[in-house]
């Protein structure tokens, strides 16, 4: 990287300004933004929604979206001028000079088409390379960016494959034509915490090791620490800091930008613990659920959730972690009624929970509500906040008029939204303002229990933890109860008494929050927590160094699918127990049940770095 005094910008913005609006009715989004990008460096956009990074960052494409214009400034990549380019001179701009790596990979790409065509359509369409050259370049960006089996990933199909592995073929397509310029908008944020690792680790080896210019656009300052050799904060369409990473992680000049770190770096919030005495609300023993057929032992052809039990007292919030796919939101939706299970006992109240939506009573439905992650598909578009609240008065309560008008403005206050809002519709909101009108519609039906499914991943920092702490609140005031599922840690932390960690369908590790604060730890556990980037440069690379190391061998396994789900990642597995034998249910010093075959002293040795024989096989202390 070259010194400030000698470095050549690769981007130059100055005074850019962007307008939305019809004419004699515009606001102004961005105010008179400036900023540089040397060759070479990666620049940080960062900010809440509607800070206005997104716009800026497709500015650099010469691009504004619907009912937004460009209205003054300059935009400068090497020696072009974007903004006064035309039509035909912006579209040779973009993928050939400028690329774009999108926040959602799936609504990038085609499902009825292969993706190595998807990924060297690009190159092909700027007429970069020939099409044999192109897929050779394609595969050659797959294993660059740590895909499995480069050679052949491209011949599936957008569904069969991953989140993390399809944000990663979005990156290969936009590299595909050697662009000077990479904007990466919000790439990882609906990833889990350990697949996020893998796509930045992939992202900044491809970027480095090509010199490409990227502009990372983020809310979360941890993830851009790993990634960026500067920051730009923004609020309100105003540049608030701009410095490199180091200063303004460790020295922020700006309030603004200390309100952010400060959002990152929330402590755990005290929480009220329901009585010991107190009866469950919710039991579940032994569930198994999951997809297809079931076969003559009553478990399902695809099994998604393997023997869980947990316990949510009254009043009490149980965090459900794990990653994608570990099971978390069908767990909530058999709750809810929506999938059935196949073998297991679900009480409520101590009484047992009918399986499906259409055994269950208008009383079971108004006690157990579901939030959802995605608010903008959960809200009816074309309805009013007010008719989206009336609709739960109604059924549940029978209220009309004044009186269910009188209760959706106390609902409105409850969730601390103004009721300037009910005449509008879910388009005219923000994430977390619709986030907050989902929550207050599950007030509506006055529930026990709240399944929140992954609430806030979709919300930047500070939202987010606005809805924490009101989730927070609203226990406390109104005695709720809630299962709350994520893949954030923190998040957890923050908000629940009990964490129930979860691996491919598996309860692998249970017990208070705090455990989750120091080791011993489920080794599954152990590697949620060390991916939770940190608030400094350096951590990514530290942490690749150290989970680079080659795996124990572990021979072929039995036929048993009691044996721990874990064991094919476990880097502490023991081979001829771990692949032969179902792991015992053990309890930890700090309270925890895990289920693995090292005993409470191995796992602690091994995970405070102490030095230790390999485990004995017979071990079961």
């Amino acid at each position: 990287m070259t010194t400030n005094s000698m470095k050549t910008n690769m981007i130059e913005v100055r005074g850019l300004r962007v307008v939305a609006g019809s004419p004699g009715a515009q606001v102004e989004i961005v105010k008179g933004v400036d900023f540089s990008v040397g060759r070479g460096e990666v620049l940080a956009l960062i900010g809440e929604s509607g800070s206005g990074k997104t716009t800026i960052a497709l500015a650099l494409l010469g691009y504004a979206r619907s009912g937004c214009m460009i209205a003054g400034g300059s935009v400068r990549i090497g020696d072009i001028d974007v903004l006064g380019l035309d039509d035909r001179g912006r579209r040779a701009l973009r993928a050939r000079k400028v690329a774009y790596v999108a926040q959602s990979a799936s609504a990038g790409f085609n499902p009825a088409r292969t993706i190595i065509d998807q990924v060297i359509e690009p190159a092909l369409l700027h007429k970069t390379s020939a099409a044999a050259d192109a897929r050779r370049k394609a595969v050659d960006l797959f294993r660059a960016l740590a895909l499995p089996s480069p050679e052949t990933i491209g011949d599936r199909y957008p569904h069969q494959v991953s989140g993390g592995q399809l944000q990663r073929l979005m990156a290969a397509m936009a590299l595909i034509t050697d662009p000077a310029v990479v904007v990466f908008d919000e790439p990882t944020t609906a990833l889990d915490v350990t697949t996020q690792i893998e796509v930045l680790a992939a992202f900044k080896k491809v970027v480095r090791e090509l010199g490409t210019t990227a502009v990372y656009v983020s809310h979360d300052l941890a993830v851009v620490a790993q990634m960026a050799d500067h920051i730009v904060v923004l609020n309100g369409g105003t540049v608030r800091e701009n410095g490199a990473t180091a200063q303004v992680l460790d020295a922020p000049v700006d309030a603004y930008t200390r309100q952010l770190l400060g959002a990152r770096r929330r402590p755990d919030a005290p929480v009220p613990h329901a009585p010991a005495a107190a009866a469950p609300l919710l039991e579940i023993r032994g569930l198994h659920a999951g997809y297809g057929r079931h076969d003559r032992h009553g478990l399902p052809a695809i099994r998604v959730l393997d023997d869980v039990s947990l316990t949510i007292a009254r009043g009490s919030a149980v965090g459900i972690i794990g990653e994608s796919g570990s099971g978390k939101t069908t767990l909530a939706r058999v709750v809810a009624g929506l999938v059935p299970r196949a073998r297991g006992e679900i009480l409520f109240d101590g009484k047992p929970l009918p399986d499906t939506l259409g055994e269950r009573t208008a009383d079971h439905y108004r006690r157990i509500q579901i939030v959802f992650q995605n608010a903008d598909t959960a809200l009816n578009p074309s309805h009013s906040i007010a008719d989206i609240l009336a609709r739960p008065l109604k059924l549940y309560h029978g209220l009309r008029g004044d009186a269910a008008r009188k209760r959706t403005l106390a609902l409105l206050d409850r969730v601390r939204l103004p009721s300037s809002l009910l005449t509008r519709t879910p388009g005219g909101l923000s994430g977390g303002q619709k986030q907050r009108v989902n929550l207050a519609r599950a007030l509506a039906a006055d529930p026990e229990l709240i399944l929140c499914d992954e609430v806030t991943s979709a919300l930047d920092t500070v939202v987010g933890a606005a809805i924490v702490d009101l989730l927070a609140e609203l226990r406390r005031e109104l005695g709720l109860s809630y299962m709350f599922i994520s893949h954030d840690i923190s998040t957890v932390r923050a908000i629940c008494d009990e964490v129930v960690v979860l691996y491919a369908g598996q309860r692998v590790e249970s017990g208070a929050r705090h455990v989750l604060t120091s080791p011993p730890y489920h080794p599954y556990t152990r590697l949620l927590v060390d991916s939770v980037p940190e608030l400094r440069q350096g951590w990514l690379d530290e942490r690749r160094a150290m989970t680079g190391t080659v795996l124990p061998a572990l021979g072929a396994a039995s036929d048993v699918p009691e044996l721990c789900s874990f064991r094919g990642r476990c880097p502490v597995r023991i081979d001829g127990l771990c692949n032969a034998t179902p792991p015992p249910l053990r309890r930890l010093s700090n309270g925890a049940a895990i289920l693995c075959h090292h005993s409470v002293d191995a796992l602690g040795a091994l995970q405070t770095g102490q030095t230790m024989e390999p485990a004995d096989a017979g071990a079961h202390a």
